[in-house]
């Protein structure tokens, strides 16, 4: 046996096989909690099913599906990357398992990209299933526009995880499980999911992200068009600005 084959190599591993591994974990927490994505669907589906197929609500549309379906997509994505996002992790602040988190080699910006990460991995499978569950019951997308569609989708998640991470830092876990409830109920109620949304202009985009990214999808699934460069501008917005102040003011404890 030579010398020194069982040096030391003391060091911290690469950020990205940290923010790997905490990708991993995040990922395996949540399918430990699988109460919480089924309720997370549970929601939009109840809306999917009550509101396309039957005539609850009043829509500016003959097709009901075409229109209710890509709202509850939008819907979703709010619901897990903001909703259940914010509460977790607010949770997770109080037990102490960021302060932990914080002595480890993962930095703030790593723990916010590897929880965005691993809640676009979430969106993907959700919007799968519902996406099958619409055409099971009619819904006839135009998936010839699912490249513009899945960018906004990642535009919308990555802001709305963003503010979900700065309310969990800057608040306490049952404040924040209050505020993010009654902003996810508002944007429910004006968004445009189960009926048309108020006509706000470009700032009601900026101002209604949801009402925004169930535009955005309507217009690609629903229509074949383009997405208005106002809708970009407002969820591009949403993904820079609240991920860059969650990353400014986040604390592990």
């Amino acid at each position: 046996m030579s010398a020194g084959t069982f040096a030391p190599a003391p060091g911290r591993a690469p950020m990205r096989t940290v923010i790997g591994k905490q990708i991993r974990m995040e990922l395996l927490l949540t399918a430990r909690r699988g109460e919480a994505v089924v309720l997370a669907m549970g929601v939009p589906l109840l809306v999917l099913l009550g509101a396309g197929l039957t005539h609850a609500t009043n829509l500016p549309t003959d097709d009901r599906l075409g229109f209710v379906v890509p709202g509850v997509l939008a819907l979703t994505v709010m619901s897990t990357a903001f909703t259940g996002q914010a509460i977790t992790t607010g949770y997770e602040r109080s037990y102490g398992v960021l302060k932990r988190l914080g002595a480890s080699p993962l930095t703030r910006p790593g723990l916010l990209l590897a929880k965005t990460a691993a809640v676009l991995a979430q969106i993907v499978l959700q919007v799968l299933v519902l996406g099958l569950v619409g055409v099971a019951v009619g819904w006839r997308p135009e998936l010839s526009e699912v490249l513009p569609a899945a960018g906004v989708t990642v535009l919308a998640a990555a802001g709305y995880s963003g503010l979900a991470l700065l309310l969990a830092s800057v608040l306490k876990p049952e404040t924040t499980t209050g505020a993010a409830t009654l902003i996810y109920v508002l944007m429910l109620s004006v968004g445009g999911i189960m009926f048309a949304a108020p006509d706000l202009g470009t700032v009601g985009w900026f101002l209604l992200p949801l009402a925004a990214h169930a535009q955005a999808l309507r217009d690609t699934l629903l229509d074949g068009g383009s997405i208005p460069l106002s809708i970009w501008l407002a969820l591009a917005a949403w993904a820079i600005v609240w991920p860059a102040l969650a990353a400014k003011k986040f604390r592990w404890e």
